[in-house]
Formats: C-alpha cells, structure tokens, sequence
C-alpha cells in the first residue's frame, strides 16, 4: 500500500507538470475576455531608409508620362557566337537614403521618409498634375524589399518577402511553418530597428490574446523574429534525446519507489 501510494503521489506530480507545459501551447488564450469594441487603426508601412521603391505615373497620354518613369536598360539575353546582346527596359529602382529622401524627375530631391505609399502617392500626384492638362495621372509606389525574418524554434527559419507590405506576427510564423513544439510561446523575441537606426528587441506572449492590440503586432519592414527554445528542448539537447529523458525518469521513479519500500520494511 505503501509503495501504491509513492507511486500515486509521483504520478499526480507529473500529470500536473504535463498540464503546466500544455498550458503555455495554445496562442491567444482567453480571447472571450477581449474588449471587441476596441477600434484599432489599419496598419500602413512607413518608408524607410534603405528602402527600395518603384514609382510608376500612368495616364491615356503616354508621351506625357514618359519623363517621370525613369528606364534602365537590363540584359535579357545574349548570343555566344554572334557576341551580342538584346536588352528591355526596366523601371529605375529609388533607394531611400539615409536622410529619407530620393530624386525624383522634374521634382527633384523630396522627402519620401516617414509617409505611407499612399501618402506618396498623392505628394507626387498633386506636384506634377500640373504637367498634365487632359486628365489626372496615376501613381503607383512599391516596396521591392519589403522583407522580414524569422529565426529560432520554427519549421522553416528564413528571410521572407512580403508583397503586400503587411503582416502580422502569426502570418509570419505561418510562413516559416509555425512554431515547433519545442519553441517558447510567452518569449518571442522581435529584433527592429527604427528609421534613426536605433535598435530594440521587444519580447511577445503569444498565449496572451492582447497581443493583437500590441503595436508590434504588425510587423515592418526588416524586423527579425527569433523564437527562443523552451526549457524542454534545453534539456533534450543535454540527455540527447526525449525519449531518453522518460526513460531515464521512470528509472529515478523506481528507484526511489525501491529505496522508500526497504527503508519502510
């Protein structure tokens, strides 16, 4: 009865410890106590420097865009035996410098740091609409690098692009294949560095369901997301594997279990 009762006693502490680590799993816990009248804000991305940017004016009169879509002209193929080579244009790539600011034709050097593609869209609209005198034209800004990283506890670690220029936190986890089981939920750790190059890490709870509020629930441009191993994995890699660390368990288990039954003959 003795020896029953050890046993009872170290089982309900493992049961216990197994529903502990089975509640730092699922994300966003307690959503139903979330205030769903809290109005957030849509996120837009800002510009950066560094940022890449194509900028594209449209209209019917193309002659008339002509001098505000700059060309390169790229390679696209070439001939071993004749030497020669054939080229199509493509749009000039604007790299936003430190200060923010690109060059634009007929414009000239503007601050583009800080708006949103929106926002620098209609700055350029309204400042060569004059140039256009049958219609307004049409402006079209894209990031080419909007990129973001994820490192650590996850299926696929990579650099990811993004091609809308918005994603939150678990859309990033969802590309690098989620979490494995083994990655620390309540400690993601986002890597950002802001537009004056001043560096931060901030550390996420993704079992807390306000991190939908979090301001670093979207993510920008360049963030890094490092998922830290939990105490589990920390311990595998030690003993070598998991299942080596139950069986070694249970062998304390019954070992204890021995001793307590000969010393209570």
């Amino acid at each position: 009865m003795k020896n029953l009762k050890l046993l009872f006693v170290l089982g309900t502490l493992i049961v216990a410890s197994s529903c502990t680590s089975y509640k730092r799993v699922p994300y966003i816990q307690n959503s139903e106590s979330l205030d769903t009248t809290r109005a957030t804000e849509l996120y837009d991305a800002r510009i950066q420097p560094k940022d890449m940017l194509t900028i594209t004016v449209s209209c019917k009169d193309i002659n008339a865009a002509i001098p505000f879509n700059l060309t390169i002209q790229t390679t696209q193929s070439a001939s071993v035996t004749t030497r020669t080579t054939t080229t199509q244009p493509a749009l000039q790539t604007y790299i936003v410098d430190n200060n923010g600011g690109i060059s634009f034709p007929t414009l000239g050097y503007i601050i583009v740091g800080g708006m949103t593609r929106g926002e620098l869209e209609n700055y350029i609209k309204e400042s060569i609409s004059p140039h256009f005198t049958s219609e307004e034209p049409i402006v079209t800004v894209r990031f080419i690098n909007y990129k973001i990283s994820v490192l650590g506890e996850v299926s696929k670690p990579n650099s990811y692009t993004i091609s809308n220029e918005r994603v939150n936190i678990f859309e990033a986890l969802a590309l690098a294949g989620d979490l494995t089981i083994y990655g620390k939920r309540d400690g993601v750790k986002l890597l950002r560095e802001d537009a004056q190059g001043k560096k931060k890490v901030v550390t996420l709870d993704l079992n807390d369901a306000n991190i939908i509020y979090s301001p670093y629930y979207h993510l920008q441009q360049n963030d890094i997301i490092y998922v830290e191993p939990n105490k589990a994995k920390a311990q595998s890699s030690e003993i070598g594997s998991a299942t080596s660390l139950w069986f070694s368990a249970i062998s304390i288990m019954i070992s204890v279990v021995n001793l307590f039954a000969n010393l209570l003959r």
